[in-house]
């Protein structure tokens, strides 16, 4: 489905506060076969293009299309001024002919390589915009600002997906419960789970992760017919899912809970357990202590709040991943991560962005915690959005 010419006129609206306010001349979309979907996020999904098309968006300005003459009625639906090429020489004048000679132009481009979400156009097309007179400044915090911020109904779509990840989660858990017997299977469950999903119209590309044991210490495992095992009493579980509504406009929601089948959790699961929300929690809080300070926190420094409270803990070797990431119209959106470890997130906790909070500890050969939740940066703070687990999830059998 096309996106509507008037979310296009308001990324463009945006983009261009953005850009006067922080001294860009301009931000350059660069598209060949979808290898930027920034691009396709911005216009909408068109087919059948087959050759390099760029969308130029000056900061004062009306925005322009540049395009081949093979693709041109491709883009008449936008309503946006557009100059076809029929060469490279002709295509290489007429943006040298837009771009502000000594100015400053945005590209999904990050330097070193540091944030591959934005990483989006190769070095040669850096090298050509390069050589057109302008300096190339990574457009990172731009997407955020312009596509990236959520509406009230993606607001409410996230709510609505919340609700429907928590119920679904317990159903699965209370599942587990009522066929113990019956050799249940992670794979079987990940199956009740979709088949939820699709009664409650929820859509999600993928999962959910469904781990026992050791296969729980494996962040992204992912259950088949074939590698998977039985569950029993005394079995520690991970259910990790997530997914949108499935009615437009809606962003995802994302959840991690674990459970112990049995009456008692054993005390090293438990330690584990109250390490990884301890950490959450923090994270949490030096959230709210910064908008309450009005101080603007980078992705990095929430990773850290988390990442150290783990470390001071003893168990800092088994956080192997980002403390959380963007949630969008896909689970892993563009805005700013919270990560100081796989990369070095800069870009700005700021209003109308969702993202995760989920700190895990994994024992390889033994098994794996992950507490999950959602936030939503509300104007006035940051408030989480799904609910809390604060003790292991009992399955009584």
């Amino acid at each position: 489905m096309l996106q509507h010419n008037n979310s296009i006129l308001g990324v463009i609206a945006q983009a261009q506060e953005y850009m006067r306010e922080n001294e860009i001349d301009g931000w350059l979309l660069y598209d060949y076969r979808g290898m930027n979907p920034i691009f396709s996020d911005t216009v909408g999904y068109i087919p059948n293009i087959t050759r390099p098309c760029w969308l130029w968006i000056p900061a004062s300005s009306d925005p322009k299309l540049i395009v081949s003459f093979v693709d041109q009625n491709r883009f008449e639906h936008l309503g946006i001024k557009t100059e076809y090429w029929v060469s490279r020489d002709q295509m290489i004048n007429t943006l040298k002919s837009h771009l502000p000679q000594q100015g400053k132009v945005a590209m999904e481009y990050s330097p070193m390589g540091v944030l591959p979400r934005v990483t989006k156009i190769d070095g040669g097309t850096l090298e050509l915009v390069k050589s057109l007179g302008v300096e190339v400044v990574t457009s990172a915090n731009l997407i955020q600002y312009a596509t990236q911020r959520w509406s009230e109904a993606e607001l409410n779509s996230h709510l609505k997906a919340s609700e429907i990840l928590t119920s679904t989660v317990k159903e699965a858990f209370n599942f587990i419960g009522e066929n113990i017997g019956s050799d249940i299977t992670e794979f079987e469950v990940a199956e009740f789970i979709r088949d939820r999903f699709i009664k409650r119209k929820l859509k999600t590309p993928d999962g959910p992760v469904v781990a026992i044991n050791a296969h729980a210490a494996d962040p992204h495992f992912e259950p088949t017919e074939s590698n998977s095992v039985t569950m029993q009493k005394g079995d520690w579980l991970l259910i990790d899912l997530w997914g949108r509504i499935e009615d437009e406009p809606s962003v995802c929601a994302d959840i991690t809970w674990t459970a112990f089948i049995g009456n008692k959790v054993p005390n090293k699961h438990l330690e584990v357990f109250n390490t990884v929300i301890g950490s959450r929690d923090a994270a949490v809080s030096l959230l709210e202590k910064a908008h309450s300070e009005e101080r603007i926190l980078q992705g990095w420094e929430v990773d850290a709040e988390a990442r150290d409270y783990i470390n001071n803990a003893g168990y800092g070797k088994y956080f192997s991943h980002r403390l959380g990431h963007s949630l969008g119209k896909e689970a892993h959106g563009n805005a700013v991560n919270l990560d100081g470890w796989e990369t070095h997130d800069t870009r700005a906790v700021s209003p109308k962005i969702g993202f995760t909070i989920e700190p895990g500890i994994y024992l390889p050969g033994e098994f794996g915690v992950r507490s999950e939740i959602d936030l939503f940066y509300y104007e006035n703070g940051p408030v989480v959005t799904t609910e809390k687990q604060t003790e292991p999830y009992i399955i009584n059998i």
